[in-house]
């Protein structure tokens, strides 16, 4: 199978905090297991660069990146047959945030979810509406959009919060591509509605902000502590426990068969003692856990091993951001003066080719359009739900063009007869540039 036909898949970690059972059940885990997809290429990095928005201790920030990559590696993360990187280890990833920085509107930044949380918060609380806001904190998805844009992926899990900053990179793409040709690969935000989330201690989300987590590598003795203290209700042994919001069965249930689900569950009927059931959690948590502890410790103990896997997983993704990054650096007009005679002719090649925009109305939903060199315009899609079915419309037209036009007829505006031989003419331009990316 050809590189064109994988699906490029890229997911970041911000390096906070240490993990706990909830990461690795919601995330840690379930990207683990497709990441062995035959047929996709993964990308993974520990987000150093975004950690500095969110915490400003250099020994936390430090002490978080070795103990997140020591957990996705022995967690099974093959090394070997994925990209795993640290983010501050590309240099590109910077040139590259400034270049789309240079055409992202303000407006889009003053959308951002993050930044307009901190502008509410300020003015519900009457200070100024900026008030300890930093620059990082409003650039960040722009930030974020050079992690995504730079390794062409073409699919992002995210949480359904998240799906903002796949809009804002599309957006950043679209506009750099209508500006300097097409370069960039639109990508789309997948949503694991089915993602587990682990309650903590308290029965609240497992959460460092709650300071209620369990540790996912902790020691086997501290770990069997922190289990025994998961809040449970008053019931005496013997009398019948309800599974309905239990922290400690909804735990039990992440890491158990569907068998064992049901014996904790008729253990619960039973009358099981609290003292009991948590051990049996403990126990069950513990098997799967421990024969991945004594790597998880080799690694922490052995920082030197973690550095040369980081950085061989940078050297791996370099030898795609370093010819990419130049592409670009010619494409904005940063050129060897030696080819100041060539620059009008790579101006009108680029001018050349059209470009779909795409956009959300007040109405909620996403639209798209293609227009021309010149702007005009050629297809008026109709309304969808989501980003994602407007996206995947977009990648057919750009790269099977006029042939499926008639099949994708519903979704789109009526034209005038006249004007399909234009359409034609630029769907086939776009589909030609297509196939000249892919390979």
């Amino acid at each position: 199978m050809t590189s064109s036909h994988r699906t490029r898949v890229l997911t970041g970690i911000t390096t906070t905090g240490t993990p706990h059972l909830g990461n690795y059940v919601g995330a840690i885990r379930p990207t683990v297991q497709a990441s062995r997809n035959a047929n996709t290429d993964g990308f993974y990095f520990l987000a150093d660069y975004h950690a500095l928005i969110k915490c400003d201790d250099p020994a936390r920030i430090q002490r978080s990146t070795l103990e997140i990559a020591a957990s996705w590696i022995a967690s099974g993360l093959d090394t070997d047959k994925v990209t795993f990187y640290r983010q501050s280890d590309i240099p590109e990833i910077p040139e590259l945030t400034w270049f789309l920085t240079c055409v992202t509107g303000k407006g889009v930044l003053n959308r951002a979810h993050a930044y307009k949380a901190a502008v509410d918060k300020n003015n519900a609380a009457g200070h100024d509406t900026d008030a300890d806001v930093t620059a990082g904190l409003f650039m960040y998805p722009v930030l974020m959009g050079a992690d995504i844009l730079m390794f062409k992926a073409h699919k992002v899990p995210v949480g359904r919060d998240q799906i903002q900053h796949i809009e804002m990179a599309r957006d950043m793409a679209s506009s750099f591509n209508h500006l300097y040709g097409e370069h960039f690969v639109l990508p789309e935000a997948v949503v694991e509605e089915s993602v587990a989330l682990l309650p903590g201690l308290d029965g609240r989300k497992m959460s460092k902000s709650y300071d209620n987590t369990i540790p996912l590598f902790a020691p086997a003795a501290q770990m069997r502590k922190q289990i025994a203290s998961i809040v449970t209700d008053s019931k005496a042994p013997g009398e019948a426990k309800s599974t309905e919001g239990s922290a400690l069965f909804q735990i039990y249930q992440a890491f158990a068969s569907a068998d064992e689900t049901s014996a904790l569950a008729q253990a619960f009927a039973d009358g099981i003692a609290w003292g009991d059931a948590k051990q049996v959690l403990f126990e069950r948590i513990d098997r799967e856990i421990a024969p991945m502890r004594e790597q998880y410790q080799e690694l922490i103990n052995n920082p030197a091993k973690l550095d040369q896997i980081l950085l061989a997983g940078a050297d791996k993704a370099r030898q795609m951001a370093t010819p990419f990054i130049k592409e670009l650096r010619h494409a904005v007009g940063l050129r060897p003066l030696s080819l100041v005679n060539n620059a009008s002719t790579a101006k009108d090649s680029k001018v050349a080719l059209p470009s779909f925009k795409q956009y959300r109305e007040k109405d909620g939903q996403f639209y798209f359009k293609l227009v021309d060199a010149q702007g005009q315009l050629l297809l008026q899609s109709k309304g969808f739900s989501s980003p994602k079915e407007a996206g995947q419309t977009i990648g057919r037209l750009q790269t099977e063009g006029v042939a499926c036009l008639e099949t994708l007829a519903a979704s789109l505006e009526a034209w005038p007869p006249e004007m399909s031989p234009l359409i034609e003419q630029n769907l086939n331009q776009l589909r030609l540039a297509s196939q000249k990316n892919d390979k």
